[in-house]
């Protein structure tokens, strides 16, 4: 029985983040200052947590300062915009993540719009949206555009491909349905209450799985010779896609974990350093 290529993210962001570290030092040689990730936490989400302390790492691996604010859990929604307001008003903060979910008491909407669309590096404002949507200069959300990095990577192009994307979040699934339909993908998006989503994937040349339920892709739905990107993670490194049935009948497929998820961190690190060399005067 045949088996599906592996998309290998891991190798992938080692070199996108190779080069971001020359490119940040090449930056600080030149003004003397490195690129600067603010991080935002609200509460002690143990998950949450260790997501900002591996993202801390990796940007100290990159050559890029990290700027950790640690806010707690009660912290209310005027006081969170009004911090991100101030590092958004910052000249040696280029990029500012908020890590979410930032609790159910929080606008976490009005939270990302007080970020300047200019250190967006994690692609979350409606500014940055919009610009994915009209194929625009900006930032994108970071796990999406870590996966358009991979279709290139292996050479898939999404022109005229059937694109079933399962989820529509605002910072994964509905972005990814955005760039690949500039790509000219025909793109249909699956969610909650769509009836039948095994008939629509059992149609899709491109599947992404972005909706955070362990194995819900059958690998059974599988079209032989498929793309099937799994962007979900649960616990157990269990993806959202059922892999041991789905490598057998897909062309491509990216494990959980080592394919999306390396690739987000990756982008982000990218934009943050791109962000830092748009500052005025650089």
């Amino acid at each position: 029985m045949s088996q599906a290529q592996l998309m290998d993210g891991t190798a992938l962001a080692r070199r996108i983040v190779e080069d971001t570290a020359k490119r940040a030092a090449d930056l600080k040689d030149r003004t003397g200052a490195a690129p600067c990730l603010a991080t935002v936490l609200v509460g002690e989400d143990p998950a949450s947590v260790t997501y900002v302390r591996m993202k801390q790492n990796r940007c100290r691996k990159a050559g890029i300062e990290s700027r950790h604010v640690a806010l707690p859990a009660a912290t209310t929604t005027a006081e969170l915009v009004g911090t991100l307001r101030a590092l958004s008003e910052d000249p040696t903060v280029h990029g500012i993540l908020l890590q979410h979910p930032v609790g159910p008491h929080i606008d976490e909407r009005a939270a990302f719009e007080a970020i300047d669309p200019r250190k967006d590096v994690d692609g979350v404002t409606l500014s940055s949206y919009s610009a994915m949507s009209f194929g625009l200069p900006g930032f994108v959300s970071c796990t999406p555009g870590g996966i358009m990095r991979l279709l290139d990577e292996y050479d898939v192009d999404p022109a005229g491909r059937r694109a079933v994307v399962v989820g529509r979040s605002a910072i994964l699934g509905k972005p990814v349905g955005m760039l690949l339909l500039g790509r000219d993908a025909t793109v249909t998006y699956c969610h909650s209450r769509t009836k039948d989503l095994s008939s629509l994937v059992r149609e899709a040349d491109i599947v992404v799985a972005a909706v955070g339920r362990p194995r819900l892709i059958r690998g059974e739905d599988v079209k032989p010779g498929a793309v099937v990107i799994d962007a979900g993670y649960n616990p157990g490194n269990v993806g959202d896609v059922d892999f041991d049935t789905a490598v057998t009948r897909a062309g491509l497929i990216t494990p959980v974990p080592g394919g999306v998820g390396p690739m987000t961190i990756a982008v982000l690190l990218e934009q943050t350093v791109a962000a830092a060399e748009r500052r005025p005067g650089v």
